[in-house]
């Protein structure tokens, strides 16, 4: 006889103000198991989720959802989409509970998050208070947190992210639930990070039984973790299978797109002709910290973020830089752009940094930026005009209108982006525009005064798979056509694969290989880059 599935999930449909967004999904999880539910953004599959406890606000939800009782327990299936708020408090955090993806902005600030985790245990195992906390540094204990008793005392923001994102799994699994809902629970982590989080979230799995929902747009995750997969599409669920057969045999021309979106090379091989547009010797960059007792009140101390970095950007050729958070490949990248003071040489189109704004304005022209979240370093009150045209009205200031907007339209045209898709394209705002296009018209306002330097920060790390390949081969052929160099800051090993002619390797400030990407990559001698291949693999 075959085994009833702990979740069955039929016909649901979401609408907001009348509009259906999720379209009479249907799948089923039994006890113990772990499906995966993947699509891009927009796709539905967090909604799907979260109409499940009813947490989307505003959503029309219909359908059915049915809760197997605990073992042992008498009493028929549950409906969750018809419970009452009162009844459905009792399953939230309890049989079933949730990671977010984002911990930073889930945790509360104001409380400890020992504080946190000992509240669901006071709230739904009815423990007291010093029972609570005992069993919340034990909670976090289980999932590898460093010294949890000290841990336990700290506030979110003063644990890195792999440890917030353990506290998230503390909290949740704290209750013991029967279904674990886990939304996208490595996205914010780096490479290695969420490798110990998969490997972390397995063994509680085995350990205690429950089944996971994993929503992700991951498929390196899917293949390292789930037993089943189900894709959705525009509010439809298009495929499932077992993970091995959908990936070895997708039914689905969506399945398809998606496991075909991993990055390609496109770059230049020839030899760069000409002198370096960035180079770097020995760059040391140090910021100033407190001491603590009375040995501060005369003087201060240093945290040393880039120690001893030596490196060269060609014309037409990509230096990429990768590490974890805490590795000081941004702090170098602030550096290269004049932003932080540093130690050591650093010759940028044949200048170098200086103190004052009016100084340094020649440099800034040949060395741009495209930063990591379009959607936050595009200003919501300008038009698209306005923000690409904006570097001509500083290096350019006398250019009359009509030669500047000529210019504005020709950037657009570069990165693709014209009037015939976006009628009034010159009037619209950031928010009118998807995140693959956004990232588009922060690449047209770098590249509108013409430099010579582009300082790419986690270009794509915001962006689904498939608008990823997208933005990556517009670098590419803008690359080949004008010659441009990049330096590219990125802890995506698939990334610096397709992009990068030479990579350097950083760990805590220091860089630890450096060299041909063919040959760092393919074949690394330092333990810590055996490990980023292995967990990009």
């Amino acid at each position: 006889m075959k085994e009833k599935p702990l979740l069955d999930v039929r016909g649901l449909r979401v609408a907001f103000g009348g509009k259906e967004v999720v379209h009479g999904v249907d799948f089923s999880i039994r006890a113990g198991e772990k499906l995966a539910l993947v699509g891009e953004s927009g796709s539905g599959k967090t909604v799907t989720a979260l109409s499940l406890l009813g947490l989307v606000q505003g959503a029309q939800v219909t359908g059915a959802a049915l809760l197997e009782p605990p073992k042992g327990a008498t009493g028929h299936r549950v409906d969750l989409l018809s419970l009452p708020e009162r009844e459905l408090l009792r399953v939230r955090g309890g049989d079933i509970a949730m990671i977010f993806q984002e911990p930073m902005t889930a945790l509360n600030p104001l409380y400890t998050v020992g504080d946190q985790v000992a509240e669901v245990l006071e709230l739904k195992q009815g423990l007291s208070r010093r029972q609570a906390w005992a069993a919340a540094i034990q909670a976090l204990a289980a999932t590898g947190i460093p010294e949890p008793g000290r841990r336990a005392q700290a506030f979110p923001h003063q644990l890195s992210g792999g440890q917030r994102q353990r506290a998230m799994i503390a909290m949740a699994l704290a209750s013991r639930p029967r279904l674990l809902l886990a939304d996208e629970p490595t996205t914010a982590l780096d490479v290695t990070l969420r490798v110990q989080i998969l490997n972390l979230l397995a063994d509680l799995q085995r350990q205690t039984g429950m089944a996971v929902l994993l929503i992700t747009h991951d498929l390196n995750m899917v293949r390292r973790f789930a037993d089943r997969v189900a894709v959705m599409e525009n509010g439809v669920l298009v495929e499932e299978g077992e993970v091995r057969a959908v990936f070895e045999h997708p039914g689905h021309a969506y399945t398809r797109k998606l496991i075909g979106s991993r990055p390609e090379r496109g770059v230049s091989e020839a030899p760069s002709q000409g002198a370096p547009i960035l180079r770097g010797d020995a760059v040391r960059v140090a910021y100033p910290v407190p001491i603590p007792g009375f040995r501060g009140w005369f003087r201060r101390g240093e945290f040393v973020a880039v120690q001893g970095a030596s490196f060269q950007v060609a014309p037409g050729r990509t230096l990429g830089v990768v590490g974890e958070s805490g590795s000081g490949k941004s702090t170098l990248a602030l550096a290269a752009l004049g932003l932080l003071p540093h130690a050591g040489g650093l010759d940028v189109a044949g200048g170098r940094w200086r103190r004052g704004t009016a100084a340094n304005r020649p440099l800034r022209r040949q060395v741009q930026v495209v930063f990591q979240d379009p959607y936050s370093s595009l200003s919501p009150r300008m038009t698209v005009e306005e923000i690409v045209g904006e570097g001509l009205l500083v290096h350019e200031p006398g250019l009359p209108a009509t030669d500047r907007r000529r210019r504005v339209l020709a950037a657009l045209a570069d990165v693709g982006l014209g009037e015939e898709q976006f009628p009034g394209l010159l009037d619209r705002y950031p928010h009118e525009f998807s995140g693959g296009q956004r990232q588009r018209l922060a690449i047209a306002r770098a590249l509108i005064v013409g430099p010579s330097l582009l300082v790419l920060d986690e270009p794509t790390s915001a962006l689904d798979v498939t608008i990823q390949k997208q933005v990556l081969a517009l670098l590419q052929r803008l690359q080949r056509e004008k010659g441009l160099a990049y330096l590219l800051i990125t802890h995506d090993v698939d990334v610096v694969r397709a992009m990068a002619h030479e990579v350097l390797v950083m760990k805590e400030g220091q860089v630890l290989e450096a060299g041909p990407v063919e040959q760092v990559l393919g074949r690394p001698s330092h333990d810590y880059t055996r490990a980023l291949v292995a967990a990009a693999a």
